[in-house]
């Protein structure tokens, strides 16, 4: 039953600029001033003024719990044991945000508080395109929180359980987004160190996303900005670190855990028993009872098991060194490459040229390999068709975050990356924006193709001596000096 009137809900809702106050005072008049205040919040809703959450905290006379930050509110979007999380918009963009909240009960343990707020700082020193970004880290109300980048989709863990073992294709382009935001964190010193499926989050357009870096530690290598930890490692690192006698700070224990992560994505099953026993966790013999993938899903490629499995080689001798060597592997695997494993992102070979007549113009040289992010596959033919002639060897990507995601490790995919606005739009601008501004993909050579009709979008575009652009339909002569200056100069 509600403690507050219906003119003192709508009070607080506009005191607390939950909405706007005149959109407010309109559905106001439309329930009648003789109203109650849980009929009045019903309206709200319906008008989408207030989210059902916001409704119920008001009704209950709390104020508390509707902003953390720069985030309003909207409603919870997911609970453990450790935090919650909640759906939230920033008060002054509008962009939608997640906000990660400390349980109260685990507020007053320095242990658990300390691995929340290092989470906190990880998130914000790594900034990758698969790995979750924080942007705030903050205390009020009495409540530790996190504001972050919000993924609309689920956990890795939570998509298996629902779809079973991901097809191959899928299943690798996954892992290898995975092992790329791996890779940037353990280039700048990071081990992740509690690496399993529900630290991975897949949004609804199938980029994988890694999160919860509590217990990273920092290698004495890394970044200084970053620091050096002292988090204690998971139940599941210390025991395989028991057994195969690695210290504490190896980034080897998380190429295994990658590992069992990829397991699950083409068997539908954990290679490990999930147990919450901590006695069956720290068996070291766990370890050594793991069926191979090749027995639990039979219908799995051979070379697909064999990089998996040698990720989750109990010698550390014998398994892969480092992550990069990883993804190396498994994008050689998506290229097909020794495989006949099918793919998205294709290469084409730049075709062979006939021989030059005596007297007549040379063809043009090679100019080194690009990638072409465009959605349509109709474009994506005319462009590798346009871009072969023009002597280069071509990849092909629909996903702009995936590009990204590739040219963030090395060695590069391709000397140029040419972002198609004609499906993408605003899409495409906004990465080709991003390899301005990221540290970590300045000195990538990008071009902009925009539509005739789409001269808007080059305003959005920043452009600077490494990232031109030109207009579709393509012509040689206006492209062909472009890739010039930014590949063979």
């Amino acid at each position: 039953m509600s403690i507050l009137t219906a003119e003192q809900l709508l009070h607080a809702a506009v005191e607390l600029e939950l909405a706007p106050g005149p959109d407010l005072q309109e559905a106001f008049r439309e329930a009648g001033h003789n109203t109650d205040a849980a009929s009045l919040g019903r309206v709200f809703v319906r008008r989408e003024l207030l989210t059902g959450y916001q409704v119920e905290k008001l009704l209950a006379g709390s104020r508390t719990g509707l902003y953390f930050g720069p985030a309003r509110i909207q409603y919870r979007a997911g609970s453990g044991s450790f935090a919650r999380v909640y759906r939230a918009i920033h008060r002054e963009t509008g962009a939608v945000l997640a906000v990660k909240v400390l349980r109260r009960r685990h507020s007053d343990s320095p242990e658990k508080r300390d691995a929340f707020l290092r989470e906190g700082e990880m998130g914000r020193l790594l900034r990758h395109p698969n790995i979750v970004s924080v942007e705030e880290v903050g205390q009020e109300q009495g409540a530790v929180y996190l504001v972050m980048e919000f993924v609309e989709g689920q956990t890795l863990r939570e998509l298996v359980r629902i779809r079973g073992a991901i097809d191959v294709p899928k299943g690798i382009d996954l892992v290898i987004q995975m092992a790329a935001g791996l890779e940037y964190a353990h280039r700048r010193g990071v081990a992740h160190r509690d690496l399993k499926a529900s630290n991975v989050l897949v949004s609804s357009a199938g980029i994988a996303k890694l999160v919860d870096f509590g217990l990273a530690r920092v290698d004495a290598s890394g970044d200084k900005v970053l620091g050096r930890g002292e988090q204690p490692r998971t139940l599941d690192y210390a025991a395989l670190e028991k057994l195969t006698g690695m210290h504490d700070d190896d980034f080897r224990s998380d190429i295994y855990f990658l590992g069992t992560i990829a397991y699950l994505v083409f068997s539908g099953t954990p290679a490990l028993r999930e147990t919450r026993d901590r006695g069956e966790r720290g068996d070291p013999q766990r370890f050594q009872r793991v069926e191979p993938l090749a027995q639990r899903a039979s219908g799995i490629p051979r070379e697909v098991c064999d990089v998996v499995g040698r990720m989750m080689h109990l010698d550390p001798l014998e398994r892969w060194q480092t992550i990069g060597e990883v993804k190396q592997a498994l994008e050689r695997l998506q290229s097909g490459r020794g495989s006949a494993i099918p793919t998205s992102d294709t290469v084409a070979p730049a075709r062979a040229r006939a021989p030059v007549p005596e007297g007549a113009a040379p063809t043009a040289p090679a100019r080194g390999r690009v990638m072409i992010v465009e959605s349509s596959q109709t474009d994506q033919e005319t462009l590798r068709d346009f871009f072969t002639k023009l002597g280069c060897r071509v990849l092909l990507t629909s996903n702009p975050a995936r590009a990204l995601a590739r040219f963030s490790s090395h060695p590069l995919p391709a000397d140029c990356i040419v972002m198609s606005a004609r499906s993408l739009g605003s899409e495409a601008v906004a990465a080709f924006n991003t390899i301005s501004s990221d540290p970590f993909l300045s000195a990538v050579p990008a071009i902009l193709l925009v539509d005739q009709q789409q001269h808007d979008l080059v305003a959005e575009a920043t452009f600077d001596a490494r990232r031109k652009h030109a207009t579709l339909p393509p012509r040689a002569e206006e492209i062909g000096p472009i890739l010039d200056e930014l590949v063979t100069s």
